[in-house]
């Protein structure tokens, strides 16, 4: 069966790297900078973009890019381009499209760093933001696009206020003004989610997360659909000669992947933020039982948010999977094999009394990540979000007394006893 067949677990274990006849059966950790040629005329070709291969790690590695191939192929990208964080993979994906002057519609319930990143970062560097609601109506995404609007940015799933993203809708509006739609599919993951089969033009990961699965490297992935049009006047960048490459059209030369080949010669390069090899190989070894691990922490966060809702300290709880939750019909468009493995909940007694459940928790640990196979709890407030305003707060779904669980792959009845004495005293 070709590749193109196969199912997603498949392509989660056997993408990426083929090995050669009597090669190593994984794909090996090549742990150098650089790489040996026998001829100057290919260095010379590798520098001008007229051949692929690896030169120096700054720009490619074999192991990165085998983990750039296998995420590709699980979401049905043409390419993918490795960085150094998720963060810096949001930046990236934008600045590569956008400079000085330009303007990007951002939905307001991101990721509180990524709004700081936003707001204050990218601004310095001259980009504006208008943000609106991720449940905004068409009318209301069009209001909010200008002139020099070159990108529309969500989350699939908004960390931590888990509102499901009506991407059909988006990327229709986006499409309709000639925007690319770039969403980070960090929480879903294409196991859950393949947002370019609903329109979505770029996605973006933290691979910090599930995709490393165990909390042991940092990385972020951009990867490109393929398709859109860029020749429609608003990315100059894309289809004017690039002077550094001696007059490259990315659009002309490269026309199956012009927006990641640009970024890799261009960002990646200047920059240096491309990922580490070791990273890649530990973060593409995890991937490899991304199924297996999604479908239980999908199955054991729905399970807690039956629990904790039933509680009689609970005051109430945020789960997209839950039943009465108002998502449900996008969940059942979007996320139909499972919401991932995080929910939210609040407290009877406020911010005090979830302190102390907090600190009562004996199993799932208090800790400044999400998304790894080990459960955990943070109060964003004063935590990840604590750079936003009560305005920023408000609009991003944070809650003061909102606890995020990031619950991992431990067994139930284990989590549920935890939660239970922990709460017993609040």
């Amino acid at each position: 069966m070709e590749q193109n067949h196969w199912k997603l677990e498949t392509i989660a274990v056997q993408s990426g790297y083929t090995p050669e006849n009597g090669g190593p059966r994984v794909q090996p950790l090549v742990q150098s900078t650089t790489y040996k040629y026998n001829d100057a005329q290919s260095v010379a070709d590798l520098f001008d973009l007229k051949r692929e291969g690896f030169f120096y790690t700054r720009l490619a590695n074999p192991t990165v890019d085998c983990f750039e191939k296998k995420i590709a192929a699980l979401e049905g990208g043409v390419a993918a381009v490795a960085t150094s964080s998720g963060q810096n993979a949001n930046a990236l994906a934008l600045l590569n499209i956008a400079r000085c002057g330009d303007h990007v519609v951002a939905v307001s319930s991101l990721y509180g760093g990524t709004v700081s990143l936003f707001t204050n970062t990218l601004k310095k560097t001259g980009l504006s933001f208008t943000f609106v609601s991720p449940e905004a109506s068409e009318e209301e995404l069009q209001a909010a696009i200008r002139p020099e609007t070159k990108a529309i940015f969500a989350e699939v799933l908004a960390n931590p206020a888990l509102i499901v993203l009506d991407i059909e809708k988006f990327a229709k509006v986006a499409h309709r003004n000639g925007l690319p739609l770039v969403v980070d599919n960090t929480f879903p993951t294409p196991f859950l989610c393949r947002p370019f089969e609903f329109g979505a033009d770029i996605i973006t990961h933290s691979t910090t997360k599930y995709l490393d699965g165990h909390a042991t490297s940092v990385g972020g992935m951009i990867v490109e659909k393929g398709g859109f049009n860029w020749n429609n006047g608003k990315f100059p960048e894309l289809v004017e000669p690039d002077e550094s490459y001696h007059g490259i059209v990315y659009t002309r030369d490269f026309p199956a992947c012009p927006y990641s080949v640009k970024m890799r010669a261009q960002w990646i390069r200047d920059l240096g933020s491309g990922m580490a090899p070791y990273n890649a190989f530990l973060s593409m070894m995890g991937t490899e039982t991304l199924h297996l691990r999604m479908e239980r922490h999908c199955a054991n966060a729905l399970a807690l948010a039956e629990f904790l809702e039933k509680h009689p300290k609970v005051g109430w709880v945020n789960y997209p999977g839950l039943k009465n939750s108002p998502q449900q019909p996008l969940v059942q468009k979007y996320l139909k094999r499972g919401c991932s493995g995080v929910l939210c909940f609040g407290v009877k007694g406020g911010v005090k009394a979830g302190e102390h459940v907090m600190d009562s928790l004996k199993l799932a640990a208090i800790a400044v990540h999400v998304a790894d196979i080990r459960t955990c709890v943070l109060h964003p407030a004063s935590m990840t979000h604590r750079q936003l305003t009560e305005a920023e707060l408000v609009a991003a779904g944070v809650s003061p007394d909102l606890i995020r669980v990031s619950v991992g792959i431990e067994h139930i009845d284990d989590l549920k006893a935890d939660f239970d004495q922990a709460l017993a005293g609040a």
